[in-house]
């Protein structure tokens, strides 16, 4: 395979800049150490792990009332216990003292305009917030679930959960009533934050009957906090035993900012998986190993420096928020925007970029690649000079939206495209500020990630397609799953293929030069606009309609589109896929799961491939439609219903499911 072409090199300038060269000269000068370029330096933070890590939490200074007894208790996976003997808190490294002028969050949406938050209100706004949760009860271990948009308020009530050791977990507005339900009745919450309504696409969306709902089904509420964001006069009314946000500032009045001291694998937020096979996994992530890896990332691999403002567009059901609201642990400011990326046009996010002085733009492959469809000149007619690096994730980025970021923005921008997971709350491959970018590629293995692309049969690759490994423990991974007693549903989720080595559900490619190559998911999550759902979630919502019967739904990553996904039905005897059902399965669909996941189309099918155990055959389908043939994805002796892998045959030769 040709090696694809270099689009950025960084000067000799930005490397000597770069914190991650700093950092090397670090290790070089207290370990003896040669390091000569990054790939030695990986090596060594993925054969030392230990060591990597400690140097990670002294070279960046992490503050814990209690030292730790030893780096890692045990290195076997699932189950690694790290840095055992430490009590910390997450808030106080994104808290820390700095210079209460200095602006931590910048933020705007489709109903406030541009403005900022400082260091010292934030605390501030903290500080209350967590006073105000104490006063109704809430203490270490209890959980608080949060129903809210990508606004200020949503960061000051985590950072507030994480200072008195409470269990945060989030979900979008945009999130159906029932996606909701199903995440956050699994870890039965003490209080719910919620907002009134959001607008989105210039229109304005009332959620407090979602609201009610939630109560409805969330025994353990016991205190429901609204955040007037839609219609300020009446966001709690018609609430059962709600208060305003402002009433819970009020009670938190006078109380210092503290924060509670607690273990390393204290838990510190809940997310969650996309629902793939049954409910969606309440992913549960700790303290130490958030803080270590997210100190790692934000000063290592995203490079963030003073004067830097990261921004990445994500809504609070993604990771990725989690992620941004790290970069307040550096000297840097983070970027919030809620609303449409694309009203009133594809620009209002370059718009941003020019207004806030956003110096990292982190999205998603598909909103790069509509930019690139529309053919969009972001730099043309805007100041963007403060922006030096474009983050991307999601889903692969395509070579040619890679050309198109050069193209538009400019030869002297760091891409990097970067993929990892919920399940880490982290990149596993992705950007180093060091590197050059190669069209197509993720520049390399993240430091501390015993990454590999390994065959079926446990062989590491090199230059071929294979499964995403990691054979090494990283802090980042989940403590354990809720729900979860025995840990079952934890092993089978990551260690059921290769005993005691993570498999995460990607297939990738290491070439020669380190650099990465993700094709897709080898399991069945679908990713549209930064929101990741299951299937399975999806076809909660179809079969809820009287007249469907099953339903197969795939995402194609057809050429020249950022993802299409078609809808397959089986109906009653009968009953015809008019206008009318088409329209109630799209409503249902975007009521109960995303209003993104609404289907590209819908086709009425005979019956849904199965196995014989009753599984559903979404992974061979999908590569059928990408023009495999049958026989050589699966075995036909498995299958309950061998013969309905025809008609999807048939539509690849020809595809109907394409848009017209």
């Amino acid at each position: 395979m040709a090696v694809p072409p270099i689009l950025w090199s960084p000067d000799a300038q930005r490397i000597e800049r770069a914190t991650i060269t700093g950092y090397a000269r670090f290790i070089e000068e207290t370990r003896g150490l040669e390091l000569p370029d990054y790939e030695s330096l990986w090596e060594w933070s993925t054969a030392d792990i230990e060591g990597f890590w400690a140097s990670i939490w002294d070279r960046f200074g992490v503050i814990s009332s209690r030292p730790y007894d030893r780096v890692l208790g045990s290195r076997t996976m699932p189950g690694a216990e790290w840095f055992p003997g430490a009590r910390l808190n997450y808030a106080e490294h994104a808290l820390r003292p700095r210079n209460r002028d200095d602006v931590a969050i910048w933020h705007a949406s489709e109903l406030r305009p541009l403005a900022t938050v400082t260091r010292g209100d934030l605390a501030d706004e903290v500080a209350l917030i967590a006073g105000g949760l104490r006063a109704l009860g809430v203490g270490p271990g209890d959980r608080v679930a949060a129903y809210l948009p990508n606004v200020p308020e949503a960061v000051a009530a985590f950072l507030a959960c994480a200072s008195i050791g409470a269990i945060w977990s989030s979900c979008s507005p945009d999130f159906g009533a029932r996606s909701v339900i199903d995440r956050f009745a699994q870890i039965e919450p003490r209080v719910l934050l919620a907002v009134d309504g959001y607008r989105y696409g210039g229109k304005d969306f009332d959620r407090t009957g979602v609201v009610r709902e939630l109560l409805a089904e969330l025994p353990t509420v016991e205190h429901t906090v609204m955040l007037a964001y839609l219609d300020s006069a009446h966001s709690h009314e018609g609430i059962r035993g709600a208060v305003s946000f402002d009433e819970l500032r009020e009670r938190g009045a006078g109380t210092p900012l503290t924060f509670e001291q607690v273990p390393s694998d204290h838990p510190l937020w809940v997310l969650y998986s996309s629902g793939t096979t049954g409910l969606p996994k309440a992913i549960v992530h700790g303290h130490g190993g958030i803080i270590l890896e997210s100190l790692k990332k934000m000063f290592l691999h995203v490079d963030l420096q003073a004067g830097d403002r990261l921004f990445w567009f994500t809504t609070t059901g993604w990771m990725m928020w989690n992620f941004v609201v790290s970069g307040l642990f550096t000297d840097a400011s983070i970027v919030l925007y809620d609303g449409n990326p694309g009203t009133p046009d594809l620009g209002v996010l370059w718009d941003l970029a020019e207004a806030a002085g956003i110096t990292c733009f982190g999205t998603s492959a598909a909103y790069i690649g509509a930019c690139q469809k529309a053919g969009l000149r972001p730099a043309e007619g805007r100041d963007l000079s403060a922006l030096r690096s474009v983050g991307s994730t999601g889903s692969p980025l395509s070579p040619e939206a890679f050309a198109w970021v050069y193209e538009a923005l400019g030869d002297d921008i760091w891409l990097f495209s970067t993929s990892g997971g919920t399940d880490v709350g982290t990149a596993f491959v992705g950007g180093v500020p060091t590197l050059p970018v190669y069209r197509g590629e993720l520049q390399a293995r993240s430091l501390g990630v015993r990454l590999e692309s390994w065959s079926l049969e446990g062989e590491s690759l090199i230059g071929e397609v294979g499964e995403l490994v990691i054979t090494e423990p990283m802090p980042s991974m989940p403590i354990f799953f809720w729900g979860d007693p025995d840990g079952s549903r934890y092993r089978e989720s990551y260690f059921e293929m290769f005993p005691g080595v993570w498999r995460h559900g990607d297939w990738i490619e290491i070439t020669d030069r380190g650099t990465a190559i993700i094709s897709g998911r080898s399991d069945a999550t679908i990713n549209r606009g930064g929101v990741r759902m299951g299937t399975s979630e999806i076809y909660r919502a179809v079969l809820a309609v009287d007249e469907v019967l099953d339903a197969l739904v795939i995402d194609v990553p057809l050429p020249g589109t950022s993802g299409f996904m078609p809808l397959f039905v089986v109906l009653r005897p009968g009953v015809e896929l008019d206008e009318d059902l088409v329209g109630r399965i799209r409503t249902r669909i975007r009521d109960d799961c995303s209003p993104r996941h609404v289907p590209d189309v819908i086709h009425r099918i005979a019956e849904v491939p199965r196995t014989l155990s009753g599984k559903v055959l979404e992974l061979p389908v999908k590569r059928i439609l990408l023009g495999a043939a049958a026989a050589t994805v699966t075995s036909p002796d498995s299958l309950a219903n061998a013969a309905s892998l025809e008609p999807f045959e048939k539509m690849a030769q020809a595809p109907p499911y394409a848009p017209s």
